[in-house]
Protein backbone atom coordinates (compact mmCIF):
# COMPACT_ATOMS: atom_id res chain seq x y z
CA UNK A 1 0.00 0.00 0.00
CA UNK A 2 1.16 3.52 -0.82
CA UNK A 3 2.45 5.87 1.89
CA UNK A 4 0.87 9.31 2.20
CA UNK A 5 2.97 12.50 2.21
CA UNK A 6 1.47 15.78 3.28
CA UNK A 7 2.35 19.09 4.86
CA UNK A 8 0.53 20.91 7.62
CA UNK A 9 0.87 24.63 8.29
CA UNK A 10 1.14 25.19 12.03
CA UNK A 11 1.98 28.12 14.30
CA UNK A 12 5.53 26.70 14.69
CA UNK A 13 6.12 26.13 10.97
CA UNK A 14 5.26 23.64 8.27
CA UNK A 15 5.05 20.07 9.55
CA UNK A 16 6.00 17.50 6.91
CA UNK A 17 4.20 14.19 7.46
CA UNK A 18 4.42 10.64 6.12
CA UNK A 19 1.84 8.07 7.11
CA UNK A 20 0.85 4.50 6.41
CA UNK A 21 -2.95 4.85 6.44
CA UNK A 22 -3.66 6.15 9.98
CA UNK A 23 -0.19 5.41 11.40
CA UNK A 24 2.24 8.33 11.40
CA UNK A 25 5.73 7.20 10.34
CA UNK A 26 7.55 10.53 10.33
CA UNK A 27 6.95 14.20 11.08
CA UNK A 28 9.46 17.02 10.95
CA UNK A 29 9.83 20.78 10.59
CA UNK A 30 12.71 20.65 8.13
CA UNK A 31 12.82 18.90 4.74
CA UNK A 32 10.89 16.12 3.04
CA UNK A 33 14.21 14.46 2.15
CA UNK A 34 15.07 14.10 5.85
CA UNK A 35 11.57 12.83 6.49
CA UNK A 36 11.98 10.06 3.91
CA UNK A 37 15.46 9.21 5.23
CA UNK A 38 14.00 8.54 8.68
CA UNK A 39 11.76 5.73 7.42
CA UNK A 40 12.49 2.07 8.08
CA UNK A 41 14.27 0.20 5.29
CA UNK A 42 11.00 -1.55 4.36
CA UNK A 43 8.95 1.66 4.32
CA UNK A 44 11.61 3.54 2.34
CA UNK A 45 11.03 1.12 -0.57
CA UNK A 46 7.31 1.90 -0.74
CA UNK A 47 5.68 4.32 -3.14
CA UNK A 48 4.82 7.72 -1.68
CA UNK A 49 1.84 9.79 -2.84
CA UNK A 50 1.41 13.51 -2.12
CA UNK A 51 -1.95 14.34 -0.59
CA UNK A 52 -3.51 17.56 0.71
CA UNK A 53 -4.37 15.95 4.02
CA UNK A 54 -3.94 12.63 5.78
CA UNK A 55 -7.28 11.35 7.09
CA UNK A 56 -7.56 11.38 10.88
CA UNK A 57 -3.97 12.61 11.44
CA UNK A 58 -4.47 16.04 9.87
CA UNK A 59 -7.71 16.54 11.82
CA UNK A 60 -6.04 15.58 15.12
CA UNK A 61 -3.13 17.96 14.46
CA UNK A 62 -5.61 20.77 13.75
CA UNK A 63 -7.48 19.92 16.97
CA UNK A 64 -4.20 20.13 18.91
CA UNK A 65 -3.31 23.56 17.56
CA UNK A 66 -6.91 24.71 18.08
CA UNK A 67 -6.51 23.98 21.81
CA UNK A 68 -7.34 20.29 22.35
CA UNK A 69 -3.87 19.53 23.69
CA UNK A 70 -4.69 15.88 24.26
CA UNK A 71 -5.60 15.28 20.57
CA UNK A 72 -2.07 14.04 19.76
CA UNK A 73 -2.58 11.07 22.08
CA UNK A 74 -4.92 9.53 19.48
CA UNK A 75 -2.31 9.47 16.70
CA UNK A 76 -0.72 6.05 16.25
CA UNK A 77 2.99 6.07 15.43
CA UNK A 78 5.73 3.73 14.21
CA UNK A 79 9.43 4.49 13.69
CA UNK A 80 12.59 2.42 13.46
CA UNK A 81 15.12 2.51 16.27
CA UNK A 82 17.10 0.57 18.84
CA UNK A 83 15.33 -1.05 21.81
CA UNK A 84 16.19 1.71 24.30
CA UNK A 85 14.98 4.40 21.87
CA UNK A 86 11.72 2.49 21.37
CA UNK A 87 11.22 2.38 25.15
CA UNK A 88 12.06 6.07 25.47
CA UNK A 89 9.59 7.00 22.73
CA UNK A 90 6.87 4.93 24.41
CA UNK A 91 7.63 6.72 27.68
CA UNK A 92 7.43 10.12 25.93
CA UNK A 93 3.99 9.26 24.52
CA UNK A 94 2.79 8.68 28.11
CA UNK A 95 3.74 12.17 29.33
CA UNK A 96 0.52 14.11 29.70
CA UNK A 97 0.22 17.41 27.83
CA UNK A 98 1.12 20.29 30.11
CA UNK A 99 3.69 18.20 31.97
CA UNK A 100 7.45 17.83 31.54
CA UNK A 101 9.98 15.32 32.80
CA UNK A 102 13.76 15.38 32.95
CA UNK A 103 16.12 13.39 30.75
CA UNK A 104 17.00 11.41 33.90
CA UNK A 105 13.35 10.57 34.52
CA UNK A 106 12.95 9.58 30.86
CA UNK A 107 15.90 7.19 31.21
CA UNK A 108 14.28 5.68 34.28
CA UNK A 109 10.88 5.32 32.61
CA UNK A 110 12.60 3.69 29.61
CA UNK A 111 14.06 1.05 31.92
CA UNK A 112 17.69 2.21 32.27
CA UNK A 113 18.06 4.87 34.99
CA UNK A 114 21.79 5.33 34.27
CA UNK A 115 21.20 5.94 30.54
CA UNK A 116 20.60 9.69 30.74
CA UNK A 117 22.76 10.41 27.68
CA UNK A 118 20.94 7.70 25.73
CA UNK A 119 17.67 9.37 26.71
CA UNK A 120 18.95 12.60 25.19
CA UNK A 121 20.01 10.69 22.10
CA UNK A 122 16.53 9.14 21.78
CA UNK A 123 15.09 12.66 21.81
CA UNK A 124 17.52 13.76 19.12
CA UNK A 125 16.73 10.71 16.94
CA UNK A 126 12.97 11.03 17.31
CA UNK A 127 11.59 11.11 13.75
CA UNK A 128 8.03 11.97 14.77
CA UNK A 129 8.30 15.48 16.17
CA UNK A 130 5.42 16.79 18.27
CA UNK A 131 3.39 13.55 18.27
CA UNK A 132 6.19 11.69 20.07
CA UNK A 133 6.58 14.66 22.40
CA UNK A 134 10.31 15.08 22.91
CA UNK A 135 9.55 18.76 23.53
CA UNK A 136 8.24 17.67 26.98
CA UNK A 137 11.73 16.54 28.07
CA UNK A 138 13.72 19.15 29.98
CA UNK A 139 16.96 19.30 31.94
CA UNK A 140 17.05 18.44 35.62
CA UNK A 141 16.18 21.68 37.36
CA UNK A 142 13.66 22.65 34.68
CA UNK A 143 15.69 24.52 32.05
CA UNK A 144 14.50 23.69 28.56
CA UNK A 145 17.59 21.88 27.31
CA UNK A 146 17.85 21.34 23.56
CA UNK A 147 15.39 21.03 20.70
CA UNK A 148 16.36 20.18 17.14
CA UNK A 149 14.09 22.85 15.66
CA UNK A 150 15.04 25.64 18.06
CA UNK A 151 14.22 26.51 21.64
CA UNK A 152 11.65 29.09 20.49
CA UNK A 153 9.51 26.27 19.06
CA UNK A 154 9.94 24.10 22.18
CA UNK A 155 8.95 27.04 24.36
CA UNK A 156 5.91 27.78 22.15
CA UNK A 157 4.73 24.16 22.39
CA UNK A 158 5.19 24.02 26.17
CA UNK A 159 3.32 27.33 26.58
CA UNK A 160 0.53 26.08 24.29
CA UNK A 161 0.20 22.98 26.49
CA UNK A 162 0.27 25.01 29.71
CA UNK A 163 3.60 23.65 30.98
CA UNK A 164 5.18 27.12 31.11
Amino acid sequence: MTLLLSSFDSPIGTLNLIADQHVLLAANLSHVRALKESLSSDDSLREVTNVKRIPVITDLLQDYFDGDISALNSIKVRQPGAQFSQEAWKAMKKIRPGKTISYAELAERAGSPAAVRAAGSACAKNAIVLVVPCHRIVKTGGSLGNYAYGLDKKEWLLRHEGAL
